[in-house]
């Protein structure tokens, strides 16, 4: 029997890995992410916050770049270099190591670190375990840090761990960690070569201690292929159930909508309530929405729409209401929508065709409904100082067959552009300037809906951060053709931990509303 103390051994062999392609690290904690509801261009300041957000959460921490470091160290203490098809080679270090060469069994206590070179450590106070049968042990906690390239990232912390690395199966009780963005938590945990299975178990993007808003599940899988799935799922703020479902999954790294409800108070809808309810259609390219909105000025406004999304392609069936960022409403009974996008090979640019046909009413007009749109966007251009220029382009052609009140047609078509410059002084200011030409008014279009009443428009704001909790904007907007102003907005953001409350003022309309939104998913 061999005995080592206070030394570090490469060992050939897979040793300790979870088998499953994810990386564990802990990322910065999520924060909520910024949405105007303006049309005078602050989206502008939203497109920087929610990139400062993408460049934290892909920050190395400082445990990811010591586990770098340790696992550049042990290949340079490798013999010889790692062949194609061996076996990974992993360090292993304790206080107090011993190793039988007979039985392969073995033991390690006080500060056990286990670094296998594809980009895994397992760390506790203690463990055992059996060299030939591949198994190990750690009846205290135990710390799984996995950070491989090209996968979701993963930390769990656990007790009571039992683990066959060359199976690729274990178990580990009374779980807490992450997976990509969320922070997740259970009972019992299960580790197969392809998927972990978390029983009793609940995610969230909230980092606190006792989460703001969580989802429960009886059963969650994490899938390499970065999905959750979820079954027998409770939706929670705070300690109160808001909702259930059978089944749901989320893509690790996506902000798609939220599943908790938003809340808040504007001059034209009054108090209002929306949700976001997403549900699996046959496979991952169908899918199900309902858009619930509830007001005490109008009443139910909610839309359904049924998704079928590929790669560059999406269609979407569309039935009910929808209002645009001026408080307006539309009725879409029935409608259809196809759009397309890419990206060029070769060139900055994407292309992409859009149509949409349907059956709409407002204002006690009813018509059949045609837009069809092809547009051209150039890449965000950087320029030098921190500017950043947006080039946009477009050509539209509406068409309106009228039923009621009267019969008739009536039609717009040409062309639209837009350029945006927008600068970031430093991380508290920002400020943008843009020009926009749309052919569609309302004073040209049987609607106004998502339409001003002029074409030429300029627009410019400035974002100033002043703490870490609360930012204002203002946005304003002009009629360049009679030189007059039309929209002057004001924000005032406040971080909540892992919420947003929003209130904004629309000076020249006196229009003022308070927002409250979660964390995006």
């Amino acid at each position: 029997m061999l005995k080592i103390s206070k030394t570090k051994k490469i060992i050939l062999a897979t040793f300790c890995t979870f088998g499953i392609n994810f990386s564990a690290a802990e990322i910065p904690k999520a924060q909520a992410v910024y949405k105007s509801s303006s049309d005078t261009g602050t989206e502008t300041f939203d497109y920087i916050e929610n990139r400062r957000r993408e460049q934290r959460a892909k920050e190395l921490t400082d445990e990811q770049k010591k586990l770098i470091e340790d696992i550049e160290e042990t290949k340079q203490r490798l013999p010889k270099p790692i062949e194609e098809g061996e076996p990974i080679p992993a360090a292993f270090e304790g206080d107090d190591l011993t190793y039988n060469t007979l039985t392969g069994e073995f033991t390690a206590k006080g500060h056990v670190d286990i670094i296998q070179l594809e980009g895994y450590r397992f760390q506790s106070p203690d463990a055992s375990g059996n060299l030939k049968t591949q198994d190990i042990h750690v009846k205290g906690k135990a710390h799984v840090l996995q950070f491989t390239e090209n996968a979701p990232r993963v930390s769990l912390d656990g007790y009571n761990t039992f683990y066959n690395y060359g199976t690729k199966q274990g178990t580990m009780e009374n779980v807490k960690g992450k997976a990509g963005e969320y922070y997740i938590a259970g009972k019992r945990f299960e580790f197969y070569p392809d998927h972990i299975v978390a029983y009793d178990a609940y995610q969230t993007k909230c980092g606190a201690k006792s989460p703001d808003y969580r989802v429960s599940a009886k059963r969650m899988e994490i899938w390499p292929e970065q999905i959750i799935r979820m079954y027998d799922i409770k939706l929670w703020i705070g300690e109160v159930v808001v909702g259930t479902k059978k089944y749901d999954e989320r893509k690790l790294e996506s902000n798609a909508q939220p599943y908790f409800p938003r809340a808040g108070y504007d001059s034209k809808r009054g108090v209002y309530i929306e949700d976001h309810f997403e549900f699996p259609v046959f496979n991952e390219h169908f899918k199900y929405i309902i858009n619930a909105h509830v007001n005490s000025k109008q009443g139910v406004r909610s839309n359904t729409e049924f998704h079928y999304n590929l790669r560059h392609f999406s269609a979407r069936a569309l039935y009910g209401y929808y209002y645009d960022s001026d408080g307006r409403w539309i009725k879409k009974e029935p409608g259809l929508d196809l759009y397309y996008a890419k990206h060029f090979d070769n060139l900055p640019m994407t292309y992409s065709f859009e149509y949409e046909v349907g059956n709409w009413s407002a204002n006690n007009v009813s018509s059949t409904h045609q837009e069809f749109e092809i547009g051209l966007a150039h890449d965000a251009i950087n320029l030098n100082k921190n500017y950043t220029l947006f080039l946009s382009t477009s050509y539209k052609i509406t068409k309106d067959n009228v039923k009621s009140p009267w019969s008739g047609k009536q039609s717009v078509r040409g062309l639209n552009y837009g350029i945006k410059l927008f600068k970031e002084f430093d991380d508290r200011f920002a400020a943008y300037a843009a020009y926009d030409y749309t052919k569609n008014t309302s004073q040209n279009s049987l609607y106004d809906f998502d339409n001003d009443s002029y074409s030429n428009r300029f627009s410019t704001g400035i974002s100033y951060r002043l703490t870490d909790k609360d930012r204002f904007v203002i946005g304003l907007k002009f009629d360049t053709k009679d030189h007059s102003l039309k929209d002057v907005d004001y924000y005032w953001y406040r971080d909540l931990h892992c919420s947003t409350a929003i209130i904004r003022w629309r000076q020249k309309r006196h229009d003022w509303e308070a927002r409250w939104q979660f964390t995006p998913w």
